[in-house]
């Protein structure tokens, strides 16, 4: 490296970011450490304080300045809460609150992680700003002059999911110093170095809902969205009652209250009869989608059809598919087979292999 190149390096207090902070100092960049407090005043102390109670608690902070000490690089914790409130947390409860199952990671990322955090970073002269999400950026001859985000070498801790809302400013002054590695190594790099986080557990869930609960959450900031109302069949028949749409996602089975010869599964929330529409899980199924709000990686936008594969959800399994432009940028995606509990709110991403081509967030599901 001819020149020491600046880092901006967001420590959760986990194991990936401590190891992908200990990478970069490996490489010889200059590496600060900062935890991104993005915390709510209403967080119990006790939750707070929590080490494991989310990726950026006030219980994580320790730990990450422990793992900055342990690797002799500056340490701050910075103030994001106002971006987060109004980009993540507001998000969630209006989106819930229209009868739609948002994905408040992907906001994270796309408006905080590396939007915010990265004018935080060249307003310290930083040259990148680094996370330890597992995903590559690279580069294809197919697709020039594009910067691409590419697949874990971990198929199981892949994020790609979650970060299709990348640009082409944020991939080119991003680093992804574990990407190519799989968990195991990452841990056993952790403990090679002495860190403490080698054995940290992942967290699982959503920072901000320190109870899981999230009909609790929704409810103390939009009770009016949390209203009573009819569960539907297909037929539009009254079988029974939900407690609010907000408690309910497409393709839920559990906690429905139903007595019926067979299972039923959520098909659809209807917000306009605050109706829970209810059928068998073969009518779950459906064959196409339409998504707006896209962004584009691969490709500057969409022309024409095109052949790929597509995920839902980030733990669904790729699904062959073409794709057709919309109009005002948004598209239609037609499976090859149809797919189960396509669910408005979550985001559609496609890829061709291992490269993300883009995504953007389902609007609607289509027979």
């Amino acid at each position: 490296m001819s020149k020491q190149k600046r880092v901006l390096m967001a420590m959760s207090g986990g194991v990936d970011s401590s190891v992908a902070a200990a990478q970069l100092v490996e490489q010889g960049y200059e590496v600060i450490g900062v935890t991104m407090n993005t915390w709510t005043d209403d967080i119990p102390e006790e939750i707070a304080q929590n080490e494991h109670s989310g990726c950026c608690s006030l219980g994580a902070v320790e730990d990450a300045r422990a793992v900055a000490n342990r690797l002799e690089i500056p340490y701050y914790v910075m103030n994001f809460q106002g971006q987060f409130a109004g980009t993540v947390i507001d998000y969630f409860v209006e989106e819930y609150a229209k009868g739609r199952t948002p994905n408040p990671c992907i906001a994270c990322n796309r408006y905080v992680k590396f939007s915010a955090f990265l004018d935080k970073a060249r307003q310290l002269e930083c040259d990148y700003v680094a996370t330890g999400h597992y995903a590559v950026i690279g580069e294809d001859p197919k697709y020039p002059g594009r910067k691409l985000l590419g697949k874990s070498a971990d198929a199981r801790k892949d994020q790609t999911y979650v970060l299709h809302n990348l640009t082409q400013d944020a991939l080119a002054h991003t680093l992804f110093p574990v990407g190519d590695m799989v968990k195991p190594h990452v841990r056993e790099l952790a403990r090679e170095d002495g860190l403490l986080t080698a054995d940290k557990p992942d967290s699982q869930e959503i920072c901000f809902v320190y109870d899981n609960d999230y009909g609790r959450f929704i409810q103390e900031r939009v009770p009016e969205a949390v209203t009573p109302g009819p569960m539907l069949n297909l037929k539009g028949e009254v079988i029974g009652q939900h407690k609010g749409l907000p408690l309910y996602t497409v393709g839920q089975r559990k906690g429905l209250g139903l007595t019926t010869p067979r299972p039923m599964y959520v098909v659809s929330l209807d917000v306009d009869r605050n109706a829970v529409v209810v059928g068998e899980d073969f009518e779950t199924y459906q064959g196409s989608l339409l998504a707006s709000d896209m962004n584009w990686i691969a490709l500057e936008g969409l022309a024409e059809p095109m052949r790929c594969t597509a995920k839902i959800r980030r733990m669904a399994p790729e699904a062959p598919c073409t794709v057709y432009p919309e109009a005002d940028g948004a598209i239609r995606v037609v499976f090859d087979e149809p797919q189960r509990a396509i669910t408005p709110g979550q985001s559609v991403v496609l890829y061709d292999g291992n490269w993300v081509l883009g995504g953007g967030t389902i609007d609607k599901a289509l027979a």
